[in-house]
Formats: structure tokens, sequence, C-alpha cells
């Protein structure tokens, strides 16, 4: 009954989905593997942006220039060419255990493309954390200077708490961003949703649906969750403003 639904429709068609009651289960693993990754290449991320952006805010100028030679280095290169030098230079190196992990993700795959991916991402979010720190007024770390507390403790008791609270949207937004990016890993050969949708393409000869597919699973994902963090951001604005 399903192969009749799709019987008359072209290889090419944007429709035709007769590939999905064989295939289906190469999509919900490839779907697991890019939410998977996405979210720890940016928790991983997080740490190093921290300190990038502090570094950043340093007076020392050489500290200034290290933080900014990264953070232009990574803005400015394409993804697939750090992940390509990461995958097959640093890793070329570093020999990683050949096993699955929950049965579907090599690690001596995924950890390359988490590591590639996190080096991205915290350049992008060590520029958020800057933006977040700077909106913070300056007396709030002079008044914190004026009871006694250090340089160091004023950063981390009165400004960091404040400047993450206003970075949580943008952070968010990074996550969103990340579920995209990591369709780039599948050049590399790692089973995520892209990935999934090329082997389906190749496997069933439906040279566009799988594609779409995919396309439609990444719009069901990233709307609603871009539209929840609008959501978030104006009732952050509302409580701001009280």
């Amino acid at each position: 009954m399903w192969s009749d639904l799709f019987a008359n429709m072209d290889s090419a068609s944007f429709f035709n989905f007769s590939f999905l009651p064989k295939y289906i289960p190469a999509f919900v693993r490839g779907l697991e593997y890019t939410l998977l990754l996405s979210v720890v290449s940016v928790a991983l991320a997080v740490i190093p942006a921290l300190v990038l952006a502090i570094m950043r805010l340093s007076k020392n100028k050489i500290v200034r220039a290290i933080s900014g030679a990264y953070i232009a280095v990574f803005r400015s290169t394409p993804l697939l060419v750090q992940l390509s030098i990461i995958y097959f230079g640093l890793f070329h190196y570093i020999q990683l255990p050949r096993y699955l992990l929950f049965g579907f993700i090599a690690i001596n795959r995924f950890i390359p493309g988490v590591v590639a991916l996190a080096l991205n991402s915290s350049a992008y979010v060590a520029e958020i954390f800057r933006a977040g720190i700077l909106a913070v007024d300056a007396g709030q770390a002079e008044a914190a200077r004026s009871l006694g507390l250090s340089s160091w403790q004023s950063m981390r008791l009165v400004v960091l708490p404040q400047a993450i609270k206003n970075v949580l949207p943008a952070l968010a937004n990074e996550l969103v961003t990340m579920v995209k990016e990591s369709s780039i890993c599948s050049s590399l050969g790692m089973a995520e949703l892209m990935y999934a949708a090329q082997t389906v393409s190749g496997n069933s000869y439906i040279t566009l649906a799988p594609f779409v597919l995919a396309a439609l699973i990444y719009f069901v994902i990233n709307y609603p969750a871009s539209k929840g963090i609008e959501a978030i951001e104006r009732r952050m604005r509302r409580g701001d403003k009280r």
C-alpha cells in the first residue's frame, strides 16, 4: 500500500518518500547523532570561550593578541577546512579506540568532529561572552572593588553572573546554529542526519526526497527552538525593565 502511493513518482520527485519504510531507522539514528554532536560541541565550547573572552578584555597586550588571533583564525577560515585539518592532521597522530557508542556512533570519528565543532564554536561564543560582559554596567565592578573585592573576585562574583544571564539566549541560538553546521561532518563519514540522507539517496536511487526529508527534520527542530528562544528573550527584557 505504501509503495503504491509513490509508484508513479519520478526518482527526482520532491515527494517520493517510498524509501521511508526501509530507511526510517537511518534517519532516526542520524537525528540522534546530530543532536548529540551539537549539544556536546556547544557544551565543550563554553569554558574555552569564557577564557578567551576574559583574555580579550585583559590589559595585557600579549594575552589580548593570543585570544584575538585564535578568534580571527577560527572565524575567518571555513569550518570544513578546520574539520579536515583536525581529522586528518591532529587525529592522525592520536589513536582513538574503534568501537561504537550506543551501537552506532563511531568514537574514532565522533571525537574529531566534536573537537572541530567545539573549537570553531568557542571563537563565536567568546565574542558572545565578551559582549555580555561589556553589557554589564561598569559601576557594578567599581562598586565591588570599593567593597574590597579584587578584580578577579568582582569579575567572578558580580560581573560574570550578570553577563551569563545576558548571553543565555545567544548561547541557545549558537546551539541551533550548531545543529545546522554539524551537517558538514557528513563529508568525513560521520553518520549524522545529512549523511543518512546521502546514504539513503545513493542506496535507493531516489535523488531528491531524502534531502527534502532531512531539510524538514532540521526545520522541525530549529524553527520551534528559535521561536522559543525569542519568547525567552522577550520575557527576560520585560523582567529587566521592572
